[in-house]
């Protein structure tokens, strides 16, 4: 009796033995992925900072230094406003993720020159912690919307300039130029040029492959909910102003997917361009003059 006593013990313990392994790779699994996840949730809230590298001088144009307030929590929003004269419509142009006004890839201010040319005054400007603006976090959307939003306020107090008031955005820009558009009377139309339709699931998909664990400390970083920030769902509220979509077919950071599930939602009130062999904000570098002269068509007949 007691040597099976003895056994039986002997027998638990070597099973446990056997069990401690499999308990430390699992532990140490799932604290790794929390450190690797809280550091890639870190790195896309706190994105380097690039420097405003030339002004709207380089290309010819005239500008003004502009500062205003974004709308609810009042930080100094620094831009520019290119004007064209006697001109009474503006176009304002959102940039992307981990950038500033100038979005060298795409580039911004060769195109701007183009909207001034073509009659239309152009603000450029910072989202809060980009290029010279101030504030230490990103949120793909969730505040920046607030910098859009003060960005059209500031606009409509130029009486002489806002008679008709168009969002051009890029990337995380052109998702925030939708949520805007879709907040602000004032606004006439979009023009989005690589939108996520919704944060939450472009957080998920395959770029980012702890998105099951970088989601609830994105939350708790940032204090927003990533399903919150959705254009997709905004969409009825923009309804019924102009919209148009632009994206390459070659996309692999925001799959063009994303632009076809925002058309197919939008309905007839969205213009749907697919660029053959773009890649992520390509459009405009692959397509060439169409590009610009397809964007001045759509605002010629948007903003009458």
């Amino acid at each position: 009796m007691y040597r099976q006593l003895t056994e039986k013990k002997q027998g638990y313990k070597t099973a446990k033995n056997r069990q401690l392994p499999v308990i430390k790779a699992i532990i140490i699994f799932i604290l790794l992925a929390v450190i690797t996840s809280v550091s890639i949730c870190w790195a896309v809230t706190h994105p380097p900072r690039h420097q405003i590298a030339r002004t709207p001088a380089s290309k010819g144009l005239i500008y003004h230094d502009v500062t205003f307030p974004s709308r609810v929590d009042n930080l100094e929003i620094k831009g520019w406003l290119i004007p064209s004269p006697k001109s009474d419509r503006t176009v304002i142009i959102a940039h992307g993720y981990r950038n500033n006004r100038l979005q060298d890839d795409v580039p911004a201010l060769s195109l701007a020159g183009g909207l001034v040319q073509a009659g239309y005054n152009v603000l450029m400007f910072d989202f809060r912690n980009c290029g010279e603006s101030p504030g230490d976090i990103t949120s793909w959307g969730l505040y920046e919307v607030r910098d859009l939003l003060g960005a059209i306020d500031f606009i409509r107090k130029q009486k002489d300039i806002s008679h008709r008031i168009a969002l051009f955005g890029f990337s995380m820009g052109a998702s925030t130029s939708i949520l805007a558009g879709a907040r602000e009377p004032a606004v006439d139309a979009v023009i989005a040029d690589s939108p996520f339709a919704d944060l939450k699931k472009h957080l998920s998909n395959k770029t980012y492959p702890l998105g099951f664990v970088l989601l609830p400390e994105f939350s708790l970083i940032t204090g927003l909910d990533p399903g919150k920030v959705s254009p997709i769902n905004a969409l009825p509220l923009l309804s019924p102003k102009p919209l148009m979509l632009i994206h390459g077919d070659a996309d692999r950071i925001v799959p063009v997917s994303n632009s076809r599930e925002l058309s197919r939602a939008y309905g007839d009130n969205a213009i749907l361009w697919i660029v053959p062999g773009a890649g992520h904000l390509k459009a405009y570098e692959k397509a060439g003059p169409a590009y610009l002269a397809k964007v001045i068509n759509f605002l010629n007949a948007s903003l009458k």
